[in-house]
């Protein structure tokens, strides 16, 4: 069995943070950052060398395969900023609906910048996500 390729780490997240540029990029991220926080009342923990994580589930599939992962987090990519939403988006379609400029990938959520959705549904968005997770999976 292969492990997973993104593991937690003892990267510290405030230098990480502190490297992201451009300005407006790292303080968007600062603000996630305490965001996430606040939802998830866990500490963040760098996951590779550029996604934040908050709190870690064990998964174990049918095929025998298993590991651990970030229940959920964020990463300030040069493109855009992507939010991990682990559960997905299905349940969470009417939400999508009032976040704002957004796209979504299987269990990723991008944004350009937080002043491009509304930051409350985005809490909900991130509250729902992690929940799920947590009430799924047996999480540190």
């Amino acid at each position: 069995m292969s492990e997973n390729k993104t593991q937690a780490n003892q990267l510290d997240v405030t230098q990480f943070l502190a490297s992201v540029e451009p300005e407006n990029k790292r303080l968007d991220s600062l603000k996630l950052l305490a965001l996430f926080e606040q939802i998830t009342e866990k500490k963040p923990v760098m996951w590779g060398t550029s996604i934040i994580g908050f709190g870690q589930y064990h998964y174990k599939y049918e095929s025998g395969r298993e590991g651990d992962f970030m229940i959920t987090g964020f990463s300030p990519r040069k493109q855009n900023i992507s939010l991990y939403i682990m559960p997905g988006f299905s349940q969470l379609e009417t939400l999508l609906a009032k976040l704002g400029k957004h796209k979504t990938g299987k269990s990723c959520l991008y944004i350009n910048k937080l002043a491009d959705v509304n930051e409350e549904v985005l809490r909900q968005i991130i509250r729902l996500g992690f929940e799920h997770m947590c009430n799924k999976y047996t999480t540190k």
